[in-house]
C-alpha cells in the first residue's frame, strides 16, 4: 500500500494528498475549508461517516457541518449522550427517557413520568452538561462482541438496549464511551463534547426539553413553541405502549419472535378505530348544536390523511351524517398564475397556488343551501375546467376538506369559526429504538412515502429522497405553524408498521446508486431498518391506514 493517497474534497472541488490511514478529523484540521461552522461528520463516497473514519483508498470526501440535516442529527445525538452522562453523575439510579421530538427540541423524562421533574433538577443538569462540554471530552467510538456490550449495558441498567441487541442478531456491536460511560446510537456522534457549544435544557410539561441550535440561527438554541395538543397526543400513545409493554423496538422484535404479532396488529388497529369514532362523535355533537358543518383535515406528507378522511366519513355516517368531499386540488389557479419558489419553480405547496376567493365564495354558497357549480383542475393542461360537476348540501351534510392548508385560517377566512372543525393528522411515532434513541416522525413518514411512490406512482427512491427536503420546507412554512389550531389530533402511526414497511423499503433503498448524493440517506435508513424484525403484511386489514402506502386497501383513492 502506498504511504500517500489522493482524495477528492467535494467542499473545494480539489484533490488532496493524504497519508494512508489518516483520520478525516486529522485531514479536516490541516486544510482550510472556510466552513461557516466546524465539520461534525463527513460523507465518504456518498455514505455518512464519523470524523474518526480512516482513509485507506482514493475516495470522495465531503465534510458536513450542522447546517446540513445529517450534521444536525449527529449534534443532537451527541447532546443526548451528554444529558445521559449528567443524569448518571447527578442522579445515580434514575432512568432517562428521550421520548420524541416536540416544540423544537427533544422531550425527556426522568424516573417516574407521573412525577414532574423539578426545575432545580433541570437547572443542575443544564449546569453539569455545560461543565462536560467545557471539558471537551472525546466520544470514543468502540466495537466489541455483542455479548460483551450486553454485559456493559447490564451494569448500567440499560434494559431496552439489551432487549434490542438480543433480538437483532449482530455478532459485533458499535458503541461509544464518554469518560467511562457507555451508550449506543444508531449513527455517528461528533468527535468531542467541545463541539456542542449551543444548547439549552428547560422544564417542559412533566419533563425537560433538550434544545439543539435553532436551524434558522445556529448561534443560539432553538426557542420552544406551544405544542400542548400534540404533547397530549404523544402521551396517549406512550402510555398505551407502556401498558402493553412495547415501548422499545427490542420488545417489538421479541413479540414478533414469539408469534404475538397478530394481537399487536388487532389492538393497534382497534386503537385507530376508537380514535376515529370518538372524533366523529364529537363532530356530530357539535353539528347538531348548529356548528361543525365543515371538517378541515390537515397534516404533513404521508401522514395518512386520505385514508383517515375515508374512515372518518364511515364513522360520520354511523352518526347519521352525510359526508361530502371537496378536493382542494380543484381550486389551483391556472399554472401560469402559480407563485414561484426561491428557485424560480412553480410552488404548488404555497397557499397562494389556490384561488382562495373563489373557494370561500363556493363554501359560503354551499352552506347557504345553494346549488353550486364546482371547478375541476386539469393537471395535464394546468388549467381549471368549469361546469363538470355541481353540489348542493342537504340538512345533514358535512363537508370534508382534506389538504395541507386546511388548518390555515386564511384558507377559510370567510367561514365563521363555529362552522369549522379542524383535525391534524400525523404519524407521531411513539415507539423508540431504546431509551436514548427516539424514532423521528419524519423518518416514519419518509419511509411510507418511499414505499408508496415506488409501488404505486412509479417514482424511484432516489427521486423521493431528493424531493424530501423541499417537502419538509413546505411543511415548516405551511403546515406546522397551524397544527395547534386543530380541535382534534389523530396519530396515524401504528406500533408495528416499521416492521412491516421494512420488507418493502429495504429492496427499493438498495436500488439507490452509490454515485448519487441520495445514497447517504438511503444507507442511513437501511441501517435504521436493520433494528426491526420483519413482520409479514398478511394480517393487516384492508381498511388499515397502512394500506394507503402498501397497497391492498378496500378504499378507492
Amino acid at each position: 500500500m502506498d504511504k500517500y493517497i489522493t482524495i477528492y474534497c467535494c467542499n473545494t472541488g480539489e484533490k488532496i494528498e493524504v497519508e494512508g490511514g489518516e483520520s478525516l478529523l486529522s485531514i479536516y484540521n490541516r486544510i482550510d475549508l472556510n466552513m461557516p461552522y466546524p465539520a461534525v461528520t463527513a460523507r465518504v463516497n456518498n455514505k455518512s461517516e464519523s470524523l474518526n473514519f480512516r482513509v485507506y483508498n482514493t475516495c470522495d470526501v465531503e465534510f458536513v457541518d450542522i447546517s446540513d440535516a445529517s450534521g444536525m442529527r449527529a449534534y443532537e445525538r451527541s447532546l443526548s449522550f451528554v444529558l445521559y452522562k449528567a443524569v448518571h453523575e447527578l442522579f445515580p439510579g434514575e432512568s432517562l427517557r428521550i421520548e420524541h421530538s416536540i416544540s423544537n427540541g427533544k422531550y425527556c423524562l426522568l424516573g417516574d413520568a407521573k412525577l414532574p421533574v423539578e426545575p432545580t433538577k433541570v437547572a443542575a443538569l443544564r449546569t453539569r452538561m455545560q461543565e462536560i462540554i467545557d471539558k471537551d471530552l472525546p466520544f470514543e467510538q468502540k466495537m466489541a462482541h455483542t455479548t460483551d456490550v450486553v454485559k456493559i449495558f447490564e451494569k448500567q441498567g440499560l434494559t431496552k438496549k439489551i432487549d434490542l441487541l438480543n433480538t437483532i442478531g449482530d455478532l459485533y456491536t458499535d458503541y461509544y464511551e464518554l469518560d467511562g460511560l457507555a451508550d449506543m446510537y444508531y449513527s455517528w456522534l461528533v468527535p468531542s463534547t467541545g463541539y456542542l457549544k449551543v444548547f439549552d435544557l428547560q422544564p417542559y410539561a412533566n419533563g425537560m426539553l433538550l434544545l439543539p441550535p435553532d436551524k434558522n440561527d445556529l448561534s443560539r438554541p432553538a426557542t420552544p413553541i406551544d405544542q400542548s395538543k400534540m404533547l397530549v397526543a404523544f402521551d396517549k400513545y406512550n402510555t398505551f405502549n407502556q401498558i402493553i409493554g412495547l415501548s422499545g423496538v427490542g420488545r417489538l422484535n421479541r413479540a414478533i419472535e414469539e408469534d404475538k404479532a397478530s394481537v399487536l396488529i388487532q389492538v393497534a388497529e382497534a386503537l385507530h378505530e376508537k380514535q376515529i369514532a370518538a372524533i366523529a362523535e364529537d363532530i356530530a355533537n357539535r353539528f347538531h348544536q348548529g356548528g361543525a358543518r365543515i371538517v378541515l383535515i390537515s397534516g404533513p406528507s404521508s401522514s395518512g390523511k386520505t385514508t383517515f378522511s375515508k374512515r372518518l366519513s364511515v364513522q360520520l355516517m354511523t352518526n347519521r351524517l352525510i359526508p361530502a368531499a371537496i378536493s382542494l386540488d380543484d381550486y389551483f389557479v391556472n399554472r401560469v398564475d402559480t407563485p414561484l419558489d426561491e428557485e424560480g419553480e412553480y410552488d404548488y405547496e404555497s397557499l397562494y397556488a389556490l384561488d382562495l376567493k373563489r373557494f370561500n365564495s363556493d363554501l359560503q354558497r354551499l352552506l347557504n343551501g345553494e346549488l353550486v357549480s364546482l371547478p375541476t383542475y386539469d393537471f395535464k393542461s394546468g388549467s381549471r375546467v368549469e361546469g363538470a360537476k355541481s353540489m348542493q348540501l342537504t340538512p345533514n351534510t358535512v363537508l370534508i376538506l382534506e389538504g395541507i392548508h386546511a388548518l390555515n385560517p386564511e384558507m377559510t377566512a370567510s367561514i365563521p369559526d363555529e362552522q369549522k372543525y379542524g383535525i391534524y393528522a400525523s404519524a407521531l411515532t411513539s415507539l423508540s429504538i431504546d431509551d436514548h434513541n427516539c424514532i423521528p416522525s419524519t423518518d416514519n413518514r419518509l419511509l411510507r412515502r418511499i414505499v408508496r411512490d415506488a409501488k404505486t406512482r412509479g417514482v424511484s427512491p432516489k427521486d423521493t429522497i431528493a424531493r424530501w427536503p423541499s417537502v419538509r420546507r413546505g411543511e415548516d412554512k405551511w403546515i406546522f405553524p397551524y397544527q395547534e389550531n386543530a380541535h382534534a389530533m389523530f396519530n396515524s402511526s401504528l406500533l408495528f408498521e416499521l416492521a412491516v414497511i421494512r420488507d418493502y423499503a429495504v429492496p427499493v433503498l438498495r436500488s439507490v446508486p452509490r454515485n448519487c448524493p441520495e445514497y447517504a440517506e438511503a444507507a442511513r435508513l437501511l441501517k435504521f431498518l436493520h433494528y426491526f424484525r420483519s413482520l409479514p403484511e398478511k394480517e393487516i386489514p384492508p381498511t388499515s391506514l397502512l394500506r394507503e402506502f402498501l397497497g391492498g386497501s378496500s378504499f378507492k383513492y
